[in-house]
């Protein structure tokens, strides 16, 4: 007999939504969550999309939609009220007389692995993605300490508990070896082996096991506890940084290499229609095969793309002198630029989050349905192309 399937509130789903998408991730300056809506409601319908624009408010409320999930934030600087005599205060006031709820995910979506980035690559076809620039891992500590055979797993047990020995996926990871302890209790002492004034050795187990440094003090005092010796013998070593498999962009291999036209036509067929269209900077000849991306605005990441050895750079939103500046640069050579609609380079990772959040829940017997906003709320709306006349 099945139980039957509930609706999830609006806290069960930010929960799933912060699993795959900390908000510790997103940068400092950035605005990301739960922006309006009662955490204890229940969520029937939820629409995604990139911008809380008004034609996507509209959209929410004519399908009745309980929460709105945004890529772009609403509210990304500050503001000391929200009247509906406002754009974005009618937008709230819009929500909330509809029961729909609005929540974003903004940088910590483009950090996340797999995120933002991770979706344009995989339409361009991209394998053996690496981060652009990398996030930093969280600082991890390594805790060493000398347990007697009888307590092994009971001190294993205890500091997997306090967060110690999670490496990616995998939990309670351990390195022990088998060794000899001596010690000689002083008068004062109370040992759980041996007696005071007498040297004893004993057959100890030697353990080692990674954790994150902001879980020191739980490991610790979880060591004391389980351990039998009245002092436990303990080192603790600062472990040196490592990068993540977050971070913002992407670099990948397309499976053939192609010319730079070539290239820039997949791109334009692989991404919603724009009036911009692609626009490139470099030998239409050119052959490329190694890509970096980033979706959203991209500029301030020429650096990374040079040091990532990419033949070419697929991103939105380049400035003039930016761009010019690359491509003086590279003189003739890569890397080449091709510059697409912001909104156009983040919408397919909405498919990935469809996918993703209604797995999650119905794994969770809290069934919800999702929907893709496929209206364009790219800003520009037409294009005139230039005669070709000489600048008069």
């Amino acid at each position: 007999m099945t139980s039957e399937a509930v609706s999830p509130s609006l806290a069960d789903v930010i929960a799933v939504m912060e699993r795959m998408y900390d908000p510790a991730w997103a940068r400092d300056w950035d605005a990301v969550g739960l922006v309006c809506g009662d955490p204890g409601a229940q969520v029937r319908r939820i629409l995604l999309a990139i911008d809380p624009a008004p034609a996507v408010i509209e959209e929410a409320l004519a399908w009745r939609a309980d929460l709105l999930i945004t890529h772009h934030p609403l509210l990304l600087r500050g503001v000391h009220g929200v009247p509906v005599t406002t754009p974005k205060g009618r937008t709230i006031h819009q929500l909330i007389r509809g029961g729909c709820a609005l929540y974003t995910a903004h940088t910590n979506a483009d950090a996340a692995a797999p995120g933002v980035s991770d979706a344009l690559a995989r339409v361009l076809g991209l394998t053996d993605l690496v981060p652009l620039s990398a996030d930093p891992a969280d600082p991890v500590d390594k805790l060493v300490t000398f347990v007697p055979e009888t307590a092994v797993e009971k001190v294993l047990d205890a500091l997997s508990a306090a967060g110690a020995g999670e490496i990616g996926e995998y939990e309670r990871c351990a390195w022990t070896a088998v060794g000899t302890g001596t010690f000689v209790p002083g008068s004062g002492a109370s040992p759980a082996v041996g007696s005071p004034g007498e040297r004893e050795t004993v057959q100890e187990r030697r353990i080692e096991m990674v954790l994150p440094r902001r879980r020191r003090h739980e490991a610790l005092a979880a060591l004391r506890t389980a351990h039998p010796y009245e002092v436990p013998a303990v080192d603790l070593y600062e472990l040196a940084a490592w990068s993540r498999p977050r971070g913002i962009g992407r670099v990948g291999t397309l499976e053939q290499p192609t010319s730079l036209r070539e290239f820039a036509m997949l791109v334009a067929e692989a991404l919603p229609s724009t009036s911009q269209g692609v626009r490139v900077a470099g030998d239409p000849t050119a052959e490329v095969r190694r890509v970096a991306v980033c979706g959203g605005a991209g500029d301030s990441l020429f650096d990374a793309v040079r040091a990532a050895d990419a033949d070419v750079y697929v991103t939105a939103d380049l400035r003039h002198h930016p761009a010019s500046e690359a491509r003086d640069a590279a003189g003739d050579g890569p890397p080449y630029l091709v510059d697409v609609a912001h909104w156009a380079s983040e919408w397919p990772w909405l498919a990935g989050v469809s996918n993703r959040l209604e797995g999650a829940l119905a794994d969770a017997g809290q069934p919800v349905e999702v929907l893709v906003s496929t209206r364009s709320t790219d800003p520009w709306t037409f294009r005139v192309p230039s005669p070709g006349s000489m600048v008069r």
